[in-house]
């Protein structure tokens, strides 16, 4: 079911390489960082700071990892690449929105996942793109 309270007290995070100042919408449109790359009819968050860990570390382009705290802009649901395909109830607090996300500040002191981690996840994400797994709905 759709959240559309404003006034939603959790802290929500986008991890991501884009440079981005308070006040910059995160908005659909932009290309997938996994599968075919096409564009996005979604954007995504997440209310755990792991979560945001990974999309900054799993992020493709040059750009320094960033974690964004932002705020949904109009209805979110529940990331269904997460919880209808892995993680049912939605433990990784995931969510998507057709709204823009809009930036209130970064969080720039954070703990990046061990390096075999990180490659273990990356390894797992090549072999699902190289099977031709659409990753992100």
């Amino acid at each position: 079911m759709p959240s559309t309270d404003s006034t939603d007290p959790r802290r929500f995070y986008h991890g991501t390489r884009a440079d981005l100042r308070p006040g910059d919408l995160i908005a659909v449109g932009y290309k997938s960082n996994f599968g075919t790359g096409k564009p996005l009819s979604w954007v995504y968050f997440s209310a755990t700071l792991d979560a945001a860990i990974w999309g900054a570390e799993l992020a493709s382009g040059e750009g320094r990892e960033r974690i964004y705290i932002v705020e949904p802009t109009g209805a979110f649901v529940d990331d269904p690449n997460l919880t209808d395909k892995r993680f049912p109830g939605n433990p990784t607090q995931s969510y998507r929105s057709q709204d823009p996300l809009r930036v209130i500040g970064e969080l720039t002191e954070w703990q990046g996942h061990a390096p075999e981690q990180l490659k273990a996840m990356k390894e797992g994400v090549a072999r699902l793109m190289a099977e031709g797994a659409e990753i992100i709905d």
